[in-house]
């Protein structure tokens, strides 16, 4: 939707945005109306969507020459492929003459055909092809081509960026990176997703609900996840220029893992600390990618918003290096995705009916516990770019004064 279609929230609505990012002692939840206006979600597009980088997928999704896949974020179609030069390049898989999608699914290809009207772009999306075209005024192929984007690799994850003139990501994720450099992210054996779920929620819903420690010792109170108690929830300190943040949460015991025995069955990472073995890893890096850790596995989960109340999430597996060539490995990680599943059904239910609550005229803005610090890191970066954008497309003449310890 073009700047000028985009109905901005009032001046007043940016202002009470702050008190969702002031100290956590004193600070509330977001307005309803963030999760459920058609308005904010068109105005959340232009402030998040269309400038953040935007995981799509992973690196090994696409080994070789002419590999592609594709997807979708924020009502956007994308292609990702890998050229033959090695390089991976995204870009709008949106034809150049009558919008028809150039590219389904994933596989791989030399080009992409059309097939309305048969106009074929390279791996880089560069126009190569348009028949009986030759009549046509002032026609320049070059200026045909699929829209490019920005692309950058971060442990394994694709990142795509609409905007190609973005600041790059992994400076702004060091701390992260650091945090989870033993998990082997690049190098470790990877589960791909099946088809994407789709859910009727606000895709902040899900975050924050992978983001919430407060949870995990009263929703999924028993003996598949008492082993890592929500009291044992420690936040560390993010800067406002930082792109991720993240949440540990200690353990009962070491080696702790999702599955009825509560200690991974699963080779451990080799790399990790005694620290990382007696707790787990939550990373977010907003708006789409969530990780949670444990010695034997990561969970990857890519969010991607498809309207103010709907979004579709694809859900992935990283073990140890080799651990899949295991003779028993099917077995043990059957198990922990067993147990894991079982937790994550609990999950969606509850995000399903707060879905539902969000949309009552009694809906709160609510008060939070201390052990829901990761919420005032996900509420400052997106208070940031929500003000940075009223401020933007209001002409600058709008500028909201910050509550103080407000991000």
């Amino acid at each position: 939707m073009p700047h000028n279609q985009i109905k901005l929230p009032s001046k007043e609505f940016i202002a009470s945005l702050d008190s969702s990012g002031i100290d956590l002692a004193d600070a509330e939840t977001l307005p309803p109306e963030c999760y459920v206006s058609g308005d904010f979600y068109e105005f959340e597009k232009e402030a998040l969507f269309y400038h953040e980088w935007l995981c799509a997928g992973r690196e090994n999704w696409v080994p070789n020459p002419g590999d592609y896949f594709t997807t979708h974020i924020a009502g956007e179609p994308i292609v990702v492929a890998r050229g033959r030069d090695g390089k991976i390049n995204a870009m709008s898989s949106v034809c150049k003459h009558r919008a028809m999608l150039v590219a389904e699914g994933k596989g791989n290809t030399r080009t992409f055909l059309c097939p309305y009207h048969h106009w074929a772009y390279g791996l880089d999306g560069k126009l190569v092809g348009a028949p009986a075209m030759e009549k046509t005024c002032n026609f320049n192929r070059d200026e045909h081509n699929l829209t490019p984007f920005a692309v950058e690799i971060w442990n394994g994850f694709v990142f795509i960026n609409f905007d190609r003139e973005a600041a790059p990501l992994a400076p702004r994720l060091a701390k992260v990176a650091e945090a989870l450099k033993g998990y082997d992210l690049s190098g470790g054996d990877d589960i791909r997703p099946d088809a994407p779920g789709t859910f009727a929620w606000n895709w902040k819903v899900m975050f924050e609900n992978n983001n919430d420690g407060y949870h995990a010792s009263k929703l999924h109170n028993g003996p598949l996840h008492d082993f890592v108690p929500s009291d044992r929830a420690e936040f560390p300190d993010a800067d406002p220029a930082d792109a991720g943040f993240l949440r540990y949460n200690g353990t009962l015991h070491k080696d702790a893992s999702f599955n009825p025995t509560q200690v991974a069955q699963m080779p451990v990472f080799p790399g990790l600390t005694d620290d990382d073995r007696h707790r787990m890893t939550f990373a977010n890096i907003p708006p789409t990618l969530s990780l949670v850790m444990m010695s034997d596995m990561v969970i990857y989960l890519i969010l991607r918003p498809t309207g103010p109340e709907t979004m579709e999430q694809d859900v992935g597996f990283i073990v140890a290096p080799g651990a899949t060539k295991h003779p028993a490995f099917q077995h043990k990680f059957d198990m922990n995705i067993n147990s894991a599943g079982h937790i994550i059904a609990q999950d969606m239910h509850v995000d399903g009916l707060v879905q539902v609550g969000l949309r009552s005229k009694f809906a709160p803005r609510g008060r939070y516990s201390w052990q829901e610090g990761a919420q005032i890191q996900l509420n400052r970066w997106l208070i940031k770019r929500y003000r940075e954008t009223f401020d933007r497309l209001s002409g600058g003449g709008a500028h909201i004064k910050a509550v103080k310890g407000a991000a």
